[in-house]
């Protein structure tokens, strides 16, 4: 995959994550990707949520560890 951009939301609790990632996917062209990294456990759903509110689309979603890890591509 071809990230565009990378957000490091680790160690914030909601809504921080979802407010950084609004805030970086703004500042991409569309179609682009961007990267999210969260240690909030709450965020695998809100970030469901948030894609399909906006539109943009929920690329991948993993968990690595104790990371969740969010992919969307920018509408």
């Amino acid at each position: 995959m071809d990230i565009a951009k990378e957000v490091d939301a680790r160690g914030l609790n909601c809504p921080l994550p979802i407010l950084k990632a609004k805030k970086a996917l703004s500042e991409l062209h569309s179609g682009e990707l961007l990267k999210v990294l969260c240690t909030d456990a709450g965020s695998v759903r809100d970030f469901q949520a948030f894609a399909k509110q906006t539109g943009n689309a929920l690329v991948d979603q993993q968990a690595v560890g104790d990371e969740f890890v969010h992919v969307l591509r920018r509408r």
